[in-house]
């Protein structure tokens, strides 16, 4: 096992309003980082060789961001999701 724990940019994010899907979107956010457009334009991701952004990737990822319930959610303000706020709800 590695002596170092690798942290995910998903884990420092906060959940938008309306994620019912919390794994999902965490994963998707993920994604999402990691093939962001450099300055100019095209995607830094290795496996990506440069391909002009938006790439596949990135496409999937907003996708299943979406799929994961933040479609409609409020950005300007996002709300940390609780299991809590999910039972009250139910």
């Amino acid at each position: 096992m590695p002596d170092t724990i690798r942290n995910r940019s998903s884990q420092d994010a906060d959940l938008p309003r309306g994620v019912t899907d919390p794994l999902l979107w965490r994963a998707a956010y993920d994604v999402a980082a990691a093939h962001r457009p450099d300055e100019s334009g095209r995607c830094e991701s290795l496996l990506c060789d440069g391909q002009v952004a938006p790439c596949d990737a990135l496409t999937a990822a907003h996708r299943a961001m979406e799929l994961a319930g933040d479609r409609h959610a409020d950005r300007a303000e996002p709300e940390t999701w609780r299991t809590e706020q999910r039972r009250r709800a139910a």
